[in-house]
């Protein structure tokens, strides 16, 4: 048990876990609860968060709108470094508990509280990713961490204490999955998904179409950039969280943004998680595309060589440590040429570039054409291949010609 504490603030989600923590905080270290909920885009799950929290003896709560935060200081600057974990998980959990534990922080300095607590138990990258934001940010707050502490080990003992408590159980029977939702994208684990050979319900899916029942018509869309951040779709000027909400819906009508992988944890295991990303999963693609129209190739090569530990970083909790920090001044000092228009297709699950253009293009006609050219002496290529292939060659006659 954490020492004794007076005031904690409770991340919650309204949901049977947290409601359960907010009960057995209120018991077990005899505090106030203050609820807190960050609303970042997860819809009509936030209609009964207050009512429930009060019911259950929270002593007030918090219901913040973040959703612009959330897309403009923690998403686009993501995507401007064009994260990827492992090759296909666009970290869309990931970079959101560094935000919540923020304002969860905020909330705890203006309430007087010496405690915070969260929901996440003690086998995933959640307890981690909110216990490592409070070291950086309040290192002085108490943090509860439930799951690490109590014996409540199966989800039959905490409907039991629910029912015990007079705390709302759902009667319906519950999804055979978990699912966390935000304006980025919503993710699917646990329960049936736990055997990886199990192809995910089609039922399951809440964001997108499935691509065989997307239009059978292409799509095509316009998205301009200035300074590696999408501003405008099809010419409109948007804000980040409207531009992102236009961006889901159009994706999740033709099908964009299913994955399913296994993947590893930072605790150490592996676990199968299955994402639907739609409108971020089209400003990846085209973000790339206009790079490779704007950036020099050795900055690129540079700055791809340090994605997989960017992506990283977000995965391990590190937001609000120096390392992400140092990278994203690196990112976000190569962006400034990163602006243009870049036309898509939407099709069926696929996001193809269709076009590109940059008034700060490096794509050069007179050069790179098959046509004749002045600006090219082909001959000159010949003493290039000469010198790159000058240690091969003495290599070869070192070992005998191989």
């Amino acid at each position: 048990m954490s020492k004794s504490v007076k005031k904690v603030v409770l991340a919650y989600s309204g949901g049977l876990d947290t409601s359960v923590i907010l009960r057995w905080l209120i018991e077990t270290y005899k505090c106030d609860v203050i609820a807190f909920c960050a609303d970042l885009g997860q819809g009509e799950e936030l209609i009964p968060v207050r009512d429930k929290a009060l019911r259950t003896g929270a002593s007030s709560v918090h219901i913040r709108d973040l959703r612009e935060e959330f897309v403009r200081d923690f998403v686009f600057p993501m995507l401007r470094a064009n994260a990827v974990y492992e090759g296909s998980y666009l970290l869309g959990t990931s970079i959101a508990r560094p935000l919540i534990a923020k304002a969860q922080v905020e909330i705890a300095r203006e309430e007087g509280a010496d405690g915070v607590s969260h929901g996440a138990t003690g086998k995933g990258n959640d307890q981690v990713r909110f216990e490592l934001t409070y070291a950086a940010l309040a290192p002085e707050l108490t943090v509860i961490a439930p799951w690490r502490e109590w014996d409540l080990d199966s989800r039959t003992s905490l409907m039991e204490f629910a029912r015990k408590h007079d705390i709302p159980v759902p009667v319906t029977a519950e999804r055979p999955y978990s699912t966390d939702r935000n304006l980025f994208h919503i993710s699917f684990e646990g329960g049936i998904l736990e055997d990886p050979w199990t192809e995910p319900p089609p039922k399951m899916f809440l964001l997108t179409n499935s691509p065989e029942s997307a239009p059978d018509v292409p799509v095509y869309i316009e998205i301009d950039y200035e300074a590696g951040n999408p501003v405008a779709v099809d010419g409109r000027r948007l804000g980040p969280a409207a531009l992102l909400e236009a961006l889901n819906r159009l994706g999740g009508e033709h099908g964009i943004g299913r994955v399913d992988l296994v993947e590893n944890r930072y605790v150490g295991m592996k676990s199968r998680g299955v994402y639907e990303t739609p409108g971020g999963t089209i400003l990846h693609v085209a973000h790339r595309a206009l790079e490779s129209l704007t950036l020099d190739r050795e900055v690129v090569h540079l700055r791809d060589s340090l994605v997989p530990r960017y992506a990283e970083t977000i995965y391990y909790g590190f937001w609000f440590a120096p390392e992400r920090e140092a990278l994203q001044t690196l990112v976000d000092g190569i962006q400034k040429d990163v602006t243009g228009t870049v036309r898509l297709k939407l099709y069926k699950g696929t996001v193809t570039v269709a076009g590109r253009r940059s008034p700060r293009s490096l794509y050069r006609t007179d050069f790179v054409t098959f046509e004749a050219d002045r600006v090219y002496r082909q001959k000159d290529a010949e003493g290039f291949i000469n010198l790159n292939a000058l240690r091969l060659k003495i290599r070869a006659l070192r070992d005998g010609g191989r």
